[in-house]
């Protein structure tokens, strides 16, 4: 299955641009929510850190200069960071959340990079 899922991953992302006219984050992100499928709390999870990384870049951009490579780095970052407190601090609020997790550090950003545009 290893050698598989980079065309499956490509295959999920041309259906979805197809269907939706929406980039799913390039060829990676497709590939690692492919790999997830069966979880679809992380899945769900990673959706939202990247929905929260688009929203402080939205606030942030009114005070900072973001474009090109800044804006990429600021998403993955951001995106990072979400996923580092949402594996820390969740599930120490919440013990049962460890399902709700976040796929990887960079997706969300990667997936938020994409949302932005």
């Amino acid at each position: 299955m290893g050698l598989e899922l980079p065309f499956v991953g490509l295959l999920v992302s041309l259906g979805f641009i197809a269907l939706t006219g929406l980039y799913p984050g390039g060829i990676i992100v497709p590939s690692y929510l492919v790999l997830f499928l069966w979880e679809p709390q992380r899945i769900a999870g990673t959706l939202l850190a990247a929905l929260l990384t688009v929203v402080v870049y939205l606030l942030a951009a009114r005070w900072l200069i973001l474009f090109g490579r800044r804006r990429f780095v600021f998403l993955i970052l951001l995106g990072g960071v979400w996923a580092a407190l949402w594996s820390q601090a969740l599930p120490s609020l919440f013990p049962a959340s460890l399902e709700f997790r976040v796929i990887g550090w960079v997706i969300p950003g990667l997936i938020a990079g994409h949302m932005e545009r």
